[in-house]
């Protein structure tokens, strides 16, 4: 069994959804009068600082998502529209598509939270609610200390693997033009049972804004954030290399992503495994 942090990386989706009215923009574009609920107020200079990706405990967040064992065919690379805006155009409505709620709470009280020392939070790791990932966030960034089963004994064998040191899903500020690299090893880990140890290493990039256009929403100045996670076994055998494209977009945090094929070479991938998208 192998589960890429690199879709932790992605399932702090959940952490920066503060509350807000379940028609937030249907349909139209985020402005300052649709945003009145949020937590915080997007002011769309650009620039994504700690205090507009806070999380939002207990609050859940809906999310439209491919069936599990599908695919996607999916425009990570976007068009430019005759005003130069680079727009993406995810608003295909899909019949299969689940509608699958995502929420974040305290480590406090789960039964790995002594494995997890410094953590602060954790959320919904995977679709079907089996698996939680683990986070903590400061002024500086957005942390991963590893990912656990949600409940102790599950029938498929328990999961709970923890880096050595946190690594760094967003840093912040994040603007374009922010990359950054961070590894972190597992030791003595679990994977359905099963002794998991690793390496992981994490590059990401924030290189571009634009109008994202979903389902249910369209966000002025989404921010494409690109993740190429390599996974160097212990055990020996070839590293695994996993991409990830993500749209985050202030106050609201991860609105949409799509993850590829294991070892996919094209940064534009264009078949996804797993196409995840804010919805109403």
């Amino acid at each position: 069994m192998r589960r890429s942090p690199l879709l932790a990386c992605a399932a702090a989706a959940a952490l920066a959804l503060p509350a807000c009215e379940p028609n937030l923009t249907h349909p139209g574009t985020v402005d300052a009068a649709a945003t009145a609920a949020l937590a915080c107020t997007p002011n769309l200079d650009g620039v994504i600082a700690a205090s507009e990706m806070q999380p939002a405990l207990g609050i859940a967040a809906s999310y439209l998502i491919n069936p599990s064992g599908t695919t996607r065919t999916v425009d990570v690379a976007g068009s430019v529209d005759t005003s130069g805006q680079l727009v993406w155009d995810w608003g295909t409505s899909y019949a299969s598509d689940s509608d699958v709620s995502i929420e974040a709470y305290p480590i406090q009280g789960r039964w790995y939270a002594s494995r997890f020392p410094n953590a602060q939070f954790v959320t919904t790791f995977d679709a079907a609610h089996t698996i939680e990932a683990v986070y903590s966030q400061d002024a500086n960034g957005m942390y991963l200390h590893g990912i656990a089963s949600t409940v102790e004994n599950p029938a498929g064998g328990q999961t709970v693997w923890a880096y050595d040191n946190p690594v760094t899903l967003y840093p912040f500020p994040l603007q374009p033009g922010t990359s950054w690299s961070t590894t972190g090893v597992i030791r003595d880990g679990l994977a359905e049972g099963l002794p998991y140890n690793a390496t992981d290493t994490y590059e990401g990039t924030d290189d571009a804004t634009g109008e994202l256009i979903l389902p249910d929403f369209e966000l002025t100045q989404a921010h494409r954030l690109r993740f190429v996670v390599t996974t160097t076994f212990a055990a020996g055998g070839s590293p695994q290399v996993a991409r990830q494209v993500s749209f985050l977009f202030e106050c609201l945090g991860e609105v949409a992503r799509a993850t590829s094929q294991a070892n996919e070479p094209n940064a534009n991938f264009t078949t996804a495994v797993e196409q995840r998208r804010l919805g109403n």
